[in-house]
């Protein structure tokens, strides 16, 4: 049994983020947050036609008040939480956080947006429960690092569900006690499994989206009453030990300044529709065909990799090179490679079914293979390298330090209201509607939250 005079660590979460009410957020985590609400809500815009958010639309039976951005029908809180969640995630082009690797915002943003609305929270409010919850899946992410991955989960879900549980408790000024067994209940919530990689299936796009919903109703069964365990966490049998097959943790990443210390607010906006950990790959593919190297006279490209990415971007090799479908693409560093290298970029339009099938990038993406680097810093840096041998007999290297749109190199809000107006082009909204937008975000967090002007 659990020792029940010393605080469990959720009740240290818990007393942890209602002290952090009492101080004004630091302008850079309402920044984050802003630039979260615009990327999150053009990714949606960006994904509203596609055959995955009808079908998440479509099967889900509840009908309510909450805004699935995008789309006519409006949807009871964790409705509209699941489509805006599955939608923000579902082009893989949404945030991501260094150090975990988790998609924060497409969890928690639809999460307390969704809540918001049912219970018409005011903008102070939900910016603090997006703040709360980006900042606990963030930091637990650190906890037990590449283990959740290791362990055949995806870490998004997994820890999603918590810190939408802990995102939409704070917003809606939740007890301590219901924040802890909001928690409690959200682990056995938690899910998430990484087979989608077997054959580019849909699972990981809803991932995030049923994180989200998930959270909803663990605070609204934890405020009806329900108990959840306050040893959630680092119990014997807690979600750490289930997912990441350890319970010694390093609990002190979660909670050691937590409140004065925002580690949230470094998350990084994404400038390919793809997985992270091809980004700085991609920058130096393009770099070498800035050469003016063709890819004809390329033999082979050697990459050197972290050995935590070999089993989600390079094997089985084989498959990798020529990935079956655009979403499997999304997750094969020799298809990137091919895509930034060819196209010169790796946006939306590189995922297609069409795209996938082209022979430029299908030729060059057969050339490409890795050698595990033991010494890759990952997961704490995204680095790329490339080495590529032609058939004259030189050899051309590439590397890329850091992830672009990070903390070393972060986007502007600038940046991502750009990135926020091409996604709305793409996904059919005309300019002055993704401009309404922007000028509701600007304020969003001032007033009361309605999503109803961007239904449809």
């Amino acid at each position: 049994m659990s020792d029940q005079s010393s605080p469990a660590i959720a009740e240290r979460l818990a007393a942890a983020a209602d002290a952090a009410r009492a101080a004004p957020l630091p302008p850079a985590v309402r920044a984050t947050a802003e630039a979260l609400l615009i990327d999150v809500a053009g990714l949606c815009v960006a994904a509203r036609r596609t055959d995955y958010v009808r079908a998440a639309l479509d099967g889900w039976e509840a009908n309510g008040g909450s805004t699935a951005i995008g789309h006519a029908r409006a949807l009871d809180a964790p409705g509209a939480a699941f489509v805006n969640g599955t939608a923000a995630h579902g082009e893989d082009f949404d945030d991501t956080f260094e150090g975990g690797p988790v998609h924060a915002g497409a969890v928690v943003v639809p999460a307390v947006l969704a809540a918001a609305e049912r219970q018409r929270l005011a903008g102070p409010d939900a910016l603090f429960g997006i703040a709360v919850g980006v900042e606990v899946m963030c930091r637990a992410s650190l906890v037990a690092p590449k283990l959740i991955h290791k362990a055949g989960f995806h870490p998004t879900a997994v820890l999603g569900a918590l810190a939408a549980a802990a995102g939409v408790a704070a917003a809606t000024r939740a007890t301590r006690a219901t924040f802890v067994n909001a928690l409690g209940i959200a682990g056995s919530m938690a899910s998430g499994i990484i087979e989608y990689l077997a054959e580019g299936a849909w699972t990981k796009r809803l991932h995030p989206g049923w994180a989200a919903q998930s959270g909803i109703r663990a605070v609204g069964l934890a405020r009806a009453g329900f108990v959840g365990p306050r040893t959630v966490l680092e119990g014997t049998h807690g979600l750490y030990h289930g997912f990441a097959r350890t319970a010694d943790g390093d609990w002190e990443k979660l909670l050691d300044g937590f409140g004065s210390r925002w580690v949230g607010a470094t998350v990084a906006f994404k400038q390919y529709a793809c997985g992270t950990m091809t980004h700085p790959y991609i920058d130096c593919a393009k770099r070498l065909a800035a050469r003016g190297v063709a890819a004809a006279d390329i033999v082979e490209i050697v990459c050197e990799a972290a050995e935590g990415t070999v089993h989600r971007l390079w094997e089985p090799l084989a498959a990798k090179q020529r990935p079956p479908n655009a979403y499997a693409a999304k997750f094969s560093q020799p298809y990137c490679i091919a895509a930034g290298f060819v196209l010169g970029h790796a946006g939306l339009d590189a995922f297609t079914e069409a795209r996938v099938r082209d022979e430029r990038l299908r030729s060059l993406a057969a050339r490409v293979r890795y050698v595990v680097d033991p010494y890759n810093p990952y997961p704490d840096e995204y680095t790329g390298h490339l080495r590529a041998r032609l058939k004259d007999g030189s050899v051309i290297e590439e590397r890329q330090p850091h992830l672009r749109g990070g903390a070393h190199e972060p986007l502007s809000r600038r940046d991502i209201e750009e990135k926020f107006r091409l996604n709305c082009a793409y996904g059919g909204w005309p300019a002055a509607r993704a401009e309404q937008f922007l000028a509701f975000a600007a304020k969003a967090f001032d007033g009361a939250i309605d999503l109803g002007p961007f239904r449809g």
